[in-house]
């Protein structure tokens, strides 16, 4: 099997955050967690965005009000739903597992600090003008989404090697994650094709076109339409008898067959505590361009049938820096 790593970009922020982070804390702080699905798929990640936030000493109804907006899969309300957080006047906006809810923030306010997580290049999609030094109000936690996805492609050749038209299931991607897409399955000797699905009325019609194609083997990251749709997600897979590997846990256990990509629960943590530290006044969070040890990551895969083949791989820690 191959090697399991997982990378965590931890990003520092400006040289010092605006005033609004850096004041002296008030008797109750008061946090926006903007989300583009919806809250019931997400149950264990928002517990893991307050334990987050109480390991800095924030506890939500004690020292802490959390102000959530869900947009429910549609992109369209997060613009207002971030300009209702600004309203609001939040100390920190947090917007984990998204990217596009980090940009409708970002959009929103220049002043408010954002802490976003996501796996694509923070850089390529304009939301920091570079790892190391992100400026202005935004930092937060990239995962390699590059190597994550290259290593979904060997795991999913080595489960179905004869599976040699393959295909991407999800929303827009960008430039670089369409080429690294490419030459992943490329090196696996086959070639991919990629299928839009934005809203939850776009899965059935997808997997329709996915047929008419005659994909072989699906290849899905861990947007949140993928997370909150994965009962569908998984009964669509093997109605159409398609093998499918995920990029989150969550939809192994809903019944895919395979998932291999970075723990979302602790790096939704993660953001919490990184939101606790802004809260707090850090003015400059560590800034760390090195690769980070992601040691609750692991890889899981399950096959259903006769061979009722389970294993369960994890991940071995990078040496820390």
């Amino acid at each position: 099997m191959i090697a399991r790593r997982d990378f965590i970009t931890l990003l520092g922020g400006a040289a010092a955050w605006p005033v609004t982070a850096a004041a002296q804390q008030p008797a109750s702080a008061v946090v926006g967690y903007l989300y583009l699905g919806s809250p019931e798929p997400i149950e264990k990640q928002v517990a893991a965005f307050r334990r987050g936030l109480s390991e800095t000493g924030f506890i939500e109804g004690r020292n802490l009000t959390i102000e959530y907006r869900w947009a429910h899969n549609d992109r369209s309300r997060l613009s207002d739903l971030a300009a209702d957080l600004v309203r609001r006047q939040v100390a920190v906006i947090a917007t984990p597992a998204s990217y596009d809810t980090a940009l409708a923030a970002k959009a929103a306010t220049s002043t408010i600090p954002i802490v976003f997580s996501g796996a694509a290049d923070p850089v390529a999609v304009g939301l920091v003008q570079s790892l190391t030094r992100p400026g202005g109000n935004v930092t937060g936690l990239s995962s390699m989404n590059q190597e994550l996805l290259s290593k979904r492609f060997e795991l999913l050749h080595e489960l179905v090697p004869n599976a040699t038209r393959l295909a991407i299931l999800g929303g827009t991607l960008d430039e670089a994650t369409i080429a690294n897409a490419r030459a992943a399955a490329l090196a696996v000797g086959g070639s991919v094709e990629f299928v839009n699905a934005s809203t939850n009325r776009e899965i059935e019609a997808a997997f329709a076109i996915l047929r008419q194609r005659q994909i072989d083997a699906l290849v899905l990251g861990a947007a949140p339409l993928i997370i909150g749709r994965r009962v569908q997600l998984a009964t669509l897979a093997v109605h159409y008898k398609l093998p499918a590997i995920y990029g989150a846990r969550e939809n192994v256990e809903a019944g895919g067959l395979v998932s291999y990509g970075t723990n979302l629960t602790d790096q939704v943590r993660q953001v919490g505590i990184y939101t606790g530290r802004i809260l707090k006044g850090e003015k400059r969070p560590i800034c760390r361009s090195c690769a980070q040890p992601h040691s609750n990551s692991s890889s899981i895969c399950r096959q259903r049938g006769s061979s009722a083949l389970k294993c369960r791989r994890r991940c071995s820690p990078l040496p820390t820096r």
